[in-house]
């Protein structure tokens, strides 16, 4: 045989089927089709989610959301879930592969311009959401939105005006966006953008990531509103916050210094609207402090939203008034810090109108905290108040009792002060040699 018959001769394996036997190449896509069909095919569950029930309060709250992540985190991912749990449609628009006139409208001329103006006609996608009077609008890739661009989103994002068109109220606005660091060719947000959002920070949980590869995400809810509960949370709302600000007026507008941190949340009249919606809507709904946390952050920044937080805390103490007048009946805080801050609001009150009988109910008001709870956080509050006793009161009882646990709970601060100073010292001599 020779070699070129050798070249041209069919070559048969045993464990290969024949080809007459494979499917064509029709039949071999629809195969792929259905595996693809079901490797899409996923469920839902209930399931805590901070992010994502932060997200659905503000959307719900009909305030537009920002979420920042790295590429891959499952932004866009995220978003679809929303839409399809909403029952909303969703339309995409990636803003970086758009122009400012597709926010802003195209110039159409009419027959008689002089009179009838010339109407900024709307895209395809603004008239599709207004036809279909609700949906979910997803500006994705915002950070590498080009200035102009970014210009001509800010009547779209806050208005909700594209062109001479103006969307339905049943749409809600929801962005995403990249670090600059990891974006393509990124931008950072406008001010002006950057202030009309309410800024979420999407990262990844590992149980969540596991769970949804293996067919099951988290499924976004609409928050549960109680309508008796509607009223009473607009008031708190509205007292919280304006509360605040009465106490912190420099907080009201504060523009951050550096570019990168303009492009994030940052306090003005316009986001401390937004955090009261969203206090108000949290409240209604019986959020937990982590998603209310997320959402005052997102509004108004890390530091004015954590002082606002605080400020929570501090509206949620006892009156030190009430204490005073039935000690034995207190009721304090569980929460250390809440416990100590509502034990230094009574010594604060006693020594607003330090009177003898005030000053021994103040003792009093101790006494039922070292019943109900550590007595380390009485050190500092029965310091002070010992301090305004005068010279002719005369030292209650419970102060012998409470100097003695008290006295107690100072040694074992300074043995463990004592032990942890021995520790760092024996650690730096370790290092030296």
């Amino acid at each position: 045989m020779t070699s070129s018959t050798l070249l041209s001769a069919p070559t048969t394996r045993p464990d290969v089927p024949d080809a007459l036997d494979v499917p064509g190449t029709g039949a071999q896509l629809a195969l792929a089709d259905d595996l693809l069909t079901l490797l899409r095919t996923t469920t839902t569950e209930p399931r805590p989610d901070e992010q994502l029930e932060a997200l659905t309060i503000a959307v719900t709250a009909d305030l537009p959301v920002l979420l920042w992540g790295e590429p891959g985190i499952g932004k866009t991912a995220a978003l679809t879930q929303l839409a399809a749990s909403l029952d909303l449609p969703l339309t995409t628009v990636i803003a970086s592969v758009h122009e400012p006139s597709d926010f802003s409208g195209l110039p159409i001329v009419g027959d008689d311009p002089a009179v009838q103006g010339v109407p900024m006609a709307p895209p395809q996608w603004a008239v599709e959401l207004v036809r279909a009077g609700r949906g979910l609008l997803f500006l994705d890739e915002l950070s590498t939105a080009t200035p102009a661009v970014q210009a001509a989103l800010l009547r779209v994002v806050l208005e909700r005006k594209v062109g001479a068109l103006q969307l339905p109220p049943g749409v809600r606005i929801v962005a995403a966006a990249n670090p600059r660091a990891s974006a393509a060719d990124g931008w950072e947000l406008s001010p002006p953008l950057a202030n009309r959002f309410v800024h979420l920070y999407w990262v990844h949980d590992r149980e969540v990531v596991v769970r949804g590869l293996g067919g099951v995400w988290p499924r976004a809810e609409l928050p549960r509103l109680v309508p008796e509960r509607l009223p009473e949370a607009v008031a708190f709302a509205r007292r919280a916050v304006c509360g605040f600000l009465e106490a912190r007026p420099t907080l009201i507008h504060r523009l951050p210094n550096t570019e990168t941190r303009r492009g994030g949340a940052w306090p003005s009249p316009r986001s401390w609207e937004a955090a009261l919606t969203l206090l108000a809507f949290a409240t209604a709904a019986s959020a937990s402090r982590e998603v209310l946390a997320l959402l005052v952050r997102g509004a108004v920044g890390d530091g004015p939203g954590l002082e606002l937080l605080a400020h929570l805390d501090r509206m949620d103490l006892p009156d030190p008034e009430s204490l005073l007048a039935d000690p034995p009946s207190a009721e304090l805080p569980v929460r250390g810090d809440l416990r100590q801050a509502a034990l230094e609001a009574v010594v604060a009150a006693v020594g607003a109108r330090p009177e003898r009988a005030r000053w021994e109910a103040g003792w009093a008001v101790l006494v039922r905290a070292l019943e109900t709870g550590a007595p380390d956080l009485l050190v500092a509050p029965a310091t002070t108040l010992a301090a305004l006793r005068r010279d002719d009161w005369e030292v209650p009882e419970a102060v012998e009792w409470l100097t003695g646990v008290i006295g107690i709970a100072r040694r074992a601060d300074r043995s463990v002060s004592r032990a942890k100073a021995s520790d760092d010292a024996g650690r730096t001599t370790g290092a030296r040699r």
